[in-house]
């Protein structure tokens, strides 16, 4: 049994018109009203017993201080009631939880008796904030104006940076000029020494330009070449904060459960750390991209290709082009290889979801390490051994590898349910040619609660690495060998006029919602590569819709 945290402070103090009695310890802070004399019993009345985390305390204002003119009006200002003086109040805010895994700023304020108890009250709880090591005090951002429908600025000004000015955190911010400026700028520029956290504020395309600048930052500071797919890269020491203002926002949905600012933005606030793993994607040694989320070839490779023609669209591009590469109905010839995860928990169709403290990643990342240091090499050891390997050939029409779920707000359940954030595995998906009919089936399930692996066509491994290669790949370029020689010449038009029956030898991979410039690929999962400011997606409280705990 748990021994009881040892109180900090415990005074009677006033919510409101009520009295409560008010306890501080290191980990909680609690209120609980007093019950008047004679006060008749209400066995349906709400709790009037409330407690907070202190790790998910923001910050503690003294109310004089607010009324000095620094509140920009977005703060309720206390003022002298019950002829108490505002002097002697102090207001605490806190990370309030509301439906669908959101967060919002709620705030409560005591009134002490007297001023050097609040003063005592106010300082104590200063300490214990400050000594959470994990809240970062100063953040790097990057605001790319143009994601989403160009509001990414607006959002970051008006929902994020409040808080954090409330919460005491302060910014250097950037606003990126052109694609690539964040990347660019981490790998040469930016003084990462200065910063405990690098903030992005844009979607998913935006992510992944920090990704690709701190994973190149880390390893050459570290010696290591990311040019070689056998390379174990080295893990980042900044954690990565996503404020969600694109088109999709999959990675926020899938590592906090809702894309909502505020509630990324409260998770930077609280300093929580959620590691994740990242592909590593390369084509004869030579480096292409990182992955975190999917990998597609076939069907969304084409969705992707097809609707970067169309970007003028907005958003509403990816509908119809999904509708336009459903009607095509292409399917393509290759290979596959992967390399099975072996010896770990979890089944790409297990009924279990990747949630905050996961068991499945901190088992499997351990055992993995656990492996790593027994046979005093890299986690990819056992890539070497022939006889590991597992070959799949056919036609295929979509070819997907999910690190993470790939849940959205349009596909709540993501296209590998169970797939898990830091386990060092992706699920490989192959869908084999079939019928439009049953592909439809396939893909109404992502939205369904029915099995979508469990179909005839359908096949799902999870690994650790994987291959592949089209069947008419001869040459170390594959889109030269499309556009290039005079065979090519009719496939061309056959390609720009599918109404002629006559299917195209290539898809296009996407990756992260970028197209490849090769098809033949080679694959690494790297374990917990990377860690965001999340802490994954939170069980449900059971009375998470009763009232405003703050109503006492």
């Amino acid at each position: 049994m748990e021994r009881p945290a040892r109180l900090l402070l415990l005074s009677e103090l006033h919510v409101g018109k009520a009295a409560c009695d008010v306890s501080l310890s290191r980990s909680l802070l609690s209120w609980k009203r007093r019950s008047s004399s004679g006060a008749l019993h209400h066995p349906f009345r709400p709790s009037v017993s409330h407690s907070v985390s202190v790790s998910e305390i923001i910050s503690v204002r003294e109310e004089e201080e607010a009324s000095r003119g620094g509140d920009d009006g977005s703060w309720k200002k206390i003022k002298e009631r019950d002829g108490r003086d505002c002097r002697q109040a102090f207001t605490v805010l806190y990370v309030e939880r509301r439906q669908q895994h959101r967060w919002q700023c709620a705030e409560v304020t005591f009134t002490c008796p007297e001023g050097a108890l609040r003063q005592h009250w106010v300082g104590s709880i200063r300490e214990q904030l400050a000594a959470i090591a994990s809240r970062p005090k100063h953040l790097l951002v990057y605001i790319n104006p143009c994601s989403g429908k160009r509001k990414g600025k607006r959002v970051y000004e008006e929902k994020v940076a409040p808080l954090f000015a409330q919460a005491g955190v302060s910014t250097q911010v950037i606003v990126t000029e052109r694609a690539n400026y964040a990347r660019d700028h981490l790998r040469t520029e930016a003084e990462l020494k200065k910063f405990d956290g690098v903030v992005c504020v844009g979607g998913d395309g935006m992510f992944s330009e920090i990704i690709h600048g701190l994973i190149w930052r880390t390893q050459m500071d570290g010696g290591v070449d990311p040019e070689r797919p056998d390379e174990a890269l080295l893990p980042g020491s900044l954690r990565i904060g996503i404020i969600p203002a694109g088109s999709t926002d999959c990675i926020c949905f899938a590592t906090v459960g809702a894309n909502d600012p505020v509630t990324s933005a409260l998770h930077v606030i609280v300093g929580d750390s959620q590691p994740m793993d990242v592909c590593s994607v390369h084509h004869n040694n030579t480096f292409l991209r990182y992955s975190v989320s999917l990998l597609g070839y076939g069907f969304y490779g084409d969705v992707l290709t097809d609707s970067e023609r169309k970007r003028w669209m907005g958003p509403t591009r990816y509908d119809l082009s999904g509708v336009k590469m459903f009607l095509t109905h292409r399917y393509y010839e290759g290979t596959v290889s992967y390399l099975p995860a072996k010896g770990i928990e979890g089944t790409p169709r297990d009924a279990a979801r990747c949630r905050s403290g996961c068991v499945v990643c901190q088992h499997n990342g351990q055992q993995l390490l656990e492996k790593a240091e027994r046979y005093d090499v890299d986690e990819a050891s056992d890539s070497e051994s022939d006889s590991e390997w597992r070959t799949i050939r056919g036609k295929f029409l979509a070819i997907n590898a999910a690190s993470m779920s790939c849940a959205c707000p349009r596909s709540p359940k993501g296209l590998s349910p169970a797939a898990h954030l830091a386990d060092g595995t992706t699920d490989l998906i192959l869908v084999r040619k079939c019928s439009r009919f049953d592909f439809l089936r396939h893909l109404l399930r992502h939205t369904s609660k029915d099995d979508q692996f469990d179909l005839t066509f359908v096949e799902v491994h999870r690994v650790r690495r994987f291959r592949f290669t089209p069947r008419y790949c001869q040459s170390d370029s594959d889109l030269d060998l499309r556009e290039n020689g005079k065979h090519q010449i009719f496939s061309q038009i056959c390609r720009d006029h599918p109404a002629c029956g006559c299917a195209p030898a290539y898809s296009s991979w996407n990756c992260d919602g970028e197209i490849l410039t090769h098809t033949a690929i080679d694959v690494r999962v790297h374990r917990q590569l990377i860690k965001l400011f999340a802490r994954g997606i939170e069980e449900p409280m059971v009375f998470e819709d009763l009232p405003n705990p703050c109503a006492v």
